[in-house]
């Protein structure tokens, strides 16, 4: 655990500059959505409190992380009040643009300090270069361009995506449609899953009657399909706890205290 950061003198921002703020600091720490951060948003608040002391942070070990990652707990402000005080951070929980501040620059100090030799001889040009490397296309956009908006539309109506007032959150979900239906990989994929395979309705039973033959079938089938649908469901939940498992349980260690984590 290390000490004491010293309390900087306040200053007074606007909503739309400490977002703006914020962005810089998280795209540093490779935060997954430092390009559509909003502080405003409780939820991304809460969920980004978390990543920082899991990835970043590390102040509490990962069995007394159980409270802060409750994040749809009605006391989470209790516990987050008390992560607060437990980092040392001058500023009352009320405070939230300054203590996500204060938050965000002590995970910036952490990860140099971890990473000297990543970053010593990094340069102003460096930084803007990666920066500008890793940012999202999207948000260069003009969303508010006719051309852009009718353009949108049109993929919308062809693709059948559900009409949103916001362009760009459209255009989100035409690339995740995109990625995940329409690309090379999924088509192979799902020419794939057509070809099946041969099963005897006879060989397995319903458990009930519906005094209709025909009926009866079309039960077994619908049973079936259910079947495989939990089957891939359960499968789709292990790989997340893998890919879960294998962020958290990576602490860093500091041979310099002789101990695991911070």
């Amino acid at each position: 655990r290390r000490g004491q950061v010293r309390r900087k003198t306040p200053v007074a921002l606007s909503v739309r500059g400490c977002c703006r703020m914020f962005r810089r600091k998280l795209s540093a720490l490779e935060y997954h959505n430092s390009g559509v951060f909003d502080c405003k948003d409780e939820v991304g608040f809460r969920n980004l409190i978390v990543w920082l002391e899991d990835q970043k942070i590390r102040h509490y070990k990962i069995e007394e992380r159980g409270n802060l990652r409750n994040v749809q707990n009605n006391e989470w402000p209790i516990h987050f009040e008390k992560y607060l005080a437990d980092v040392n951070c001058p500023f009352k929980a009320q405070e939230r643009q300054e203590n996500l501040d204060w938050l965000l620059g002590l995970a910036v100090r952490l990860e140099y300090a971890d990473n000297v030799d990543k970053y010593k001889n990094c340069t102003a040009d460096n930084v803007k270069n990666d920066a500008t490397k890793g940012t999202d296309p999207l948000i260069n956009l003009d969303v508010n361009n006719p051309d852009f908006k009718a353009g949108v539309m049109a993929l919308a109506n062809l693709l059948q995506i559900q009409r949103h007032d916001d362009y760009l959150m459209m255009l989100k979900a035409i690339r995740i449609l995109v990625q995940e239906r329409l690309s090379p990989e999924a088509i192979a994929n799902a020419n794939r899953a057509k070809e099946g395979f041969t099963v005897s309705l006879e060989k397995h039973l319903l458990g009930f009657d519906t005094g209709d033959a025909t009926l009866n079938e079309a039960a077994r089938v619908l049973r079936l399909l259910h079947i495989e649908e939990l089957r891939d469901l359960q499968t789709r939940i292990n790989e997340a706890i893998v890919a879960v498992q294998s962020i958290i349980a990576d602490p860093k260690t500091d041979h310099r205290l002789g101990k695991v984590g911070r």
